[in-house]
């Protein structure tokens, strides 16, 4: 594509050295920059793309975005005034607006994204609809796929777009469901992207080192729904405290349907109960009920199933349809995912507060009278510290015994995180509180403190296969340690 091209409908602010030369692709690192490239000059927390642009020029970038001019170079360099933005608007121009032909559905909120895009993937090819997802494990082409990597929950525009363009051409799906969060929002990642539909979980704390407040991080997830247009379909938790002020921003001509338990809402759940088996209840739409047998548990995944069934009825799915689908899905990997018959090991992504506080609700009502609810978490390193002494305060309120250990720790020492985890505890003693700074540890620590009738909650990393040190990166799954250290009880 030709420079002019795409940049025809850019606003910038100046253009340096033009020349109409050819581009052939998108890059914001110097180091994998291609020949025919146009670099984006990104700033952030911790690089400045302006400074490593020289060196870019020299790996073959044929163009640059920047937010201010770059010396010494003679290529042609596009100056606007935030090429964070500006990046995603060149992206949906280089692959021609992939977005444009397919029903994208955006899934944004605190907890509980990663289910509701499974559970709608599922929901959709059992409507006899192929349906791509993205989201915080990947992406990937069928419910039964494999994943394939992604760096983000949502990706970098140019990654997004060239992987939408690819799912619509060459593997011919016309559907998407994608997490969306707060950072991509923010960040105009998802800039360029036509949503036909957009959904909200929930919103309560996390990312409070980035966004500062709450205020900050509902107006994050707000631009979701803002930016929804005419036909399209808005979802939105009619229990969640911040419900009436998403509802309050979507467009007029947009529809809008509810779900719940607590509130009225278009659809809802009465009537639930919970064994170890799963969740059972009856789901209500006007004037019609269902029962639902679920093989996933906890309060939260009612929550996750009402979200996914509202929003394939919204795209004109029948509910029998979508139940028919859930009640077969045993869950998503890392979420309240159960590794260990005897104790009952659980192994869930649960790392804020009010993550923490559901999945440890869903464990008590499955653990047997007479037993313990043992919990083992940490919280991650070079982010929102406010939330970590709430988790203490949440963990001992409702397990009976408790192990903190690291999560990931990043750059901060990691007895000091667990200090900040402390103080939020009404008592340290030795027999209900275990501190275990070494994750393998800690997870080893529970054979000799958990029965086999217990249930223990490993929180805070689910899926992820890594543990990120303060200078290294290192393979770490909670679900292969647990099952190490209980290695005649594997489920």
């Amino acid at each position: 594509m030709k420079l002019e091209e795409l940049i025809e409908y850019l606003d910038y602010k100046d253009l340096v050295n033009f020349k109409n030369v050819e581009i052939t692709g998108i890059s914001y690192n110097s180091k994998t920059v291609k020949k025919g490239d146009i670099f984006v000059c990104l700033t952030g927390e911790h690089a400045d793309g302006h400074e490593y642009a020289s060196m870019a020029v020299e790996n073959g970038a044929a163009a640059l975005l920047a937010e201010r001019k770059v010396e010494n170079v003679n290529v042609p360099q596009i100056i606007v005034a935030s090429s964070r933005h500006k990046i995603a608007d060149i992206a949906d121009r280089f692959y021609s607006s992939p977005s444009k032909g397919i029903n994208l559905i955006g899934i944004t909120g605190t907890n509980g994204k990663t289910t509701v895009t499974h559970l709608i993937q599922k929901i959709m090819e059992e409507n006899g609809r192929k349906c791509a997802l993205v989201g915080t494990l990947g992406y990937k082409l069928t419910s039964n796929g494999e994943y394939r990597d992604a760096k983000h929950t949502t990706p970098q525009a140019p990654e997004l777009q060239a992987t939408f363009r690819m799912i619509k051409d060459v593997e011919k799906i016309d559907n998407i469901v994608m997490e969306v969060s707060s950072h991509a929002l923010e960040q105009n990642r998802t800039g360029g992207c036509r949503f036909n539909g957009a959904v909200l979980t929930n919103l309560t704390q996390d990312h409070l080192d980035y966004h500062i407040t709450m205020d900050n991080y509902f107006n994050a997830k707000a631009i979701l729904f803002k930016n929804l247009k005419e036909g399209c379909f808005a979802v939105i938790n009619a229990d969640d405290a911040y419900a009436q002020r998403f509802l309050d921003v979507v467009p007029k001509n947009v529809k809008k349907y509810t779900y719940g338990v607590k509130n009225f809402a278009d659809i809802a759940a009465k009537d639930i109960h919970f064994s170890s088996a799963g969740a059972e209840f009856t789901l209500v739409q006007g004037e019609n009920e269902y029962k639902v047998n679920l093989h996933m548990n906890g309060m939260f995944s009612v929550y996750n199933v009402l979200a996914a069934v509202t929003a394939s009825f919204a795209m004109g799915i029948d509910i029998k349809i979508a139940l028919k689908a859930l009640e077969t899905v045993k869950g998503v990997a890392g979420r309240f995912e159960a590794v260990v018959k005897k104790p009952l090991v659980i192994v869930d992504y649960a790392h804020t507060p009010d993550g923490l506080e559901n999945v440890l609700k869903a464990a008590r009502e499955i653990t047997p009278q007479g037993s313990k609810l043992i919990c083992l978490f940490g919280c991650g390193g070079d982010r929102d510290a406010t939330k970590r002494p709430k988790m203490g305060a949440i963990a001992q309120k409702l397990a009976d015994k408790i192990v903190i250990t690291s999560d990931n720790p990043r750059s901060e020492d990691p007895q000091v995180i667990i200090t900040d985890i402390i103080t939020g505890l009404q008592s340290v003693n030795g027999e209900n509180v275990i501190v275990e700074p070494d994750r393998g540890s800690a997870i080893a620590l529970l054979k000799t403190i958990a029965g086999n009738n217990d249930v223990v909650v490993i929180a805070g990393k689910g899926h992820e296969d890594y543990q990120i040190l303060k200078d290294r990166t290192i393979h770490f799954d909670d679900r292969e340690e647990a099952r190490k250290v209980f290695e005649g009880s594997v489920i």
